[in-house]
């Protein structure tokens, strides 16, 4: 259950590449809707509508600088969270091996 957000929002492809064009820069800075919007070709209102999922999902955090935002993974990001999901499956396998 507790990963339902997280499966649901990189079950996406949409924002699996979002999340691609994420990991390719720095947590430290980020990136603006319009740099993800030239990388991934998407709209600007379909950025920021799967940039808004991802940071429901608890996938990516938001900078503000002034007037700017700026997106990224969240290196203790929910994400860990499949990582306990799959050790839970394997520990479930091995009892019914």
């Amino acid at each position: 259950m507790n990963c339902q957000k997280v499966l649901l929002a990189i079950g996406d492809e949409t924002r699996q590449s979002i999340l691609l064009v994420l990991m390719g820069t720095d947590c430290q800075t980020g990136l603006r809707v319009g740099e993800i919007t030239e990388q991934t070709h998407l709209s600007r209102p379909a950025v920021s509508h799967h940039l808004k999922i991802l940071r429901d999902a608890g996938i990516i955090l938001m900078r503000k600088e002034g007037t700017k935002n700026f997106y990224y993974i969240d290196i203790r990001t929910k994400l860990s969270l499949l990582k306990t999901l799959i050790v839970d499956i394997e520990t479930l396998i091995k009892q019914y091996d």
